[in-house]
Order: structure tokens, then C-alpha cells, then sequence
């Protein structure tokens, strides 16, 4: 997977398709990502003890790394990511800009 924790990116499919966000969780395994505010779930947690109430609490549930895209910090534009080399390091690059993403 192309994507790692901290990026930036668009959904592109699903109910929050168009928003921005930001990669807390990646899972290479099974392809899988966490976007910061994205595909909450709802959570019914049970009270623990006598006399306290149970709750319901929001969380961000898993996505699938194929319906978002990485967001260009130079163009600012959904893109796909591409490899560049420059000296003995290799790099992800912007298809759209050509501009390297990380160094």
C-alpha cells in the first residue's frame, strides 16, 4: 500500500465521498485504512457498574485502501502515486505535478 499514516487524503466512494482527511491507521495486510472523522460507526458500550449508564460512542471504522486517494501537498489534487529515484533513495511522486511527495 501506497498510503501511510499521516497522509492526506480524499474518499472516493462510500457515504463520505468528496471529504478530506487525515490517516491515523494503516493495515497492509488486508489493504485497509483509519481516516480521521471518516466512516464513523456507532458503539453501544454497557454499563459496568451499579448505578452508571451506558453509553453510545463514535468511532472511525476501517476503509478500503482503494477508495481514497492520496492529496498532493503541491497541487492540492486527488492523485495516484507514482515512484521516483533520485541518488540511491526512492521516493513517491504526484502523477499529476511530477512533484516528489516525501523526502
Amino acid at each position: 500500500m501506497k498510503i501511510k499514516k499521516g497522509d492526506n487524503v480524499m474518499v472516493l466512494k462510500g457515504k463520505d465521498r468528496g471529504k478530506k482527511g487525515k490517516v491515523q491507521q494503516v493495515f497492509p495486510r488486508e489493504g485497509k485504512l483509519v481516516v480521521e472523522g471518516m466512516n464513523m460507526r456507532k458503539k453501544h458500550i454497557k454499563a459496568k457498574r451499579a448505578g452508571e449508564k451506558g453509553q453510545i460512542v463514535h468511532t472511525a471504522g476501517r476503509m478500503d485502501g482503494s477508495n481514497v486517494a492520496l492529496v498532493c501537498p503541491k497541487c492540492s489534487k486527488p492523485t495516484r502515486i507514482g515512484s521516483a529515484v533520485q541518488g540511491s533513495k526512492k521516493y513517491r511522486s504526484c502523477k499529476n505535478c511530477k512533484a516528489i511527495i516525501d523526502l
